[in-house]
């Protein structure tokens, strides 16, 4: 392959990296800034009862906590018609077993949440080899409620938000936004991928939501959709710091055990 890029000499190369370094820096102390400005959201007191079925049995959100007090759900993209899990979300989940050893050891519980039966969870578990907290939201209106799920009759009808956008923007051309990435084939390669239509695999969502558990009260404290979540995907942090960065010309992902060669 030839080279198709500007060549410079070492000199040449440290005063450009340091040019950047100084936006890079830049960058870092914006991110603390928003960090600092997340947690000073207002708290939302969650006084709905959901139900949740667990490799322990039933629970409440606040079982969840298991002992801490703050818990952060990745809205895992498993619908009960699906026969395997959203290959973007699979991806994002294969880093969780590491770190959510880390966080449950400083106070913070981390658990995918699915709408697929749990059977079926426990079994696409086994198969990724995840050892980190899956639970499904079958019993409740828990996905519904975080704007993660939509019902067919909803789909059909435009009339479901996401990501803090109201139906009718996303119908005005503004949809490609929610799945973040230049990938219009995502859908397709997507549903197939998990054994579905597009249709069916659309009606579940991405996303991130975060609670705090304080004296014995659980509360809504952030939730974060669509390129929210890009901060939590470790595999683009490295793609962002690669030559060719992403280099997206279609969606390539597949389930990790799927890939060739």
């Amino acid at each position: 392959m030839s080279v198709n890029h500007a060549v410079a000499s070492r000199d040449a190369w440290l005063q450009a990296r340091l040019d950047l370094l100084k936006e890079e820096k830049d960058l870092t102390r914006r991110s603390d800034e928003l960090a600092r400005r997340r947690r000073q959201l207002p708290w939302v007191r969650i006084d709905k009862e959901y139900r949740f079925d667990t490799d322990d049995g039933s629970a409440s959100l606040a079982d969840l906590f298991s002992g801490r007090s703050q818990l952060l759900v990745y809205h895992f993209m498993f619908g009960p018609d699906y026969t395997a899990g959203c290959p973007s979300c699979s991806a994002i989940a294969d880093g969780f077993n590491g770190f959510a050893v880390h966080l449950a050891h400083h106070d913070t519980m981390l658990w995918a949440v699915s709408r697929a039966p749990l059977a079926k969870l426990q079994a696409y578990k086994e198969r990724m080899g995840w050892t980190f907290p899956w639970a499904s939201s079958a019993p409740s209106d828990f996905n519904f409620d975080f704007t993660v799920s939509v019902t067919e009759e909803e789909q059909r009808a435009g009339t479901v938000d996401y990501n803090y956008q109201a139906a009718s923007q996303m119908q005005r051309g503004k949809e490609p936004e929610k799945r973040a990435r230049a990938t219009p084939d995502g859908a397709t390669k997507g549903a197939a991928q998990t054994g579905t239509d597009v249709q069916t695999y659309a009606r579940e969502r991405p996303g991130m939501s975060a609670f705090v558990l304080d004296d014995g009260i659980v509360y809504h404290t952030y939730s974060a959709f669509a390129r929210g979540l890009d901060g939590l995907w470790g595999m683009y942090q490295w793609l962002d710091r690669a030559p060719r960065g992403r280099n997206e010309t279609g969606y390539w992902l597949r389930h990790r055990d799927r890939y060739e060669g």
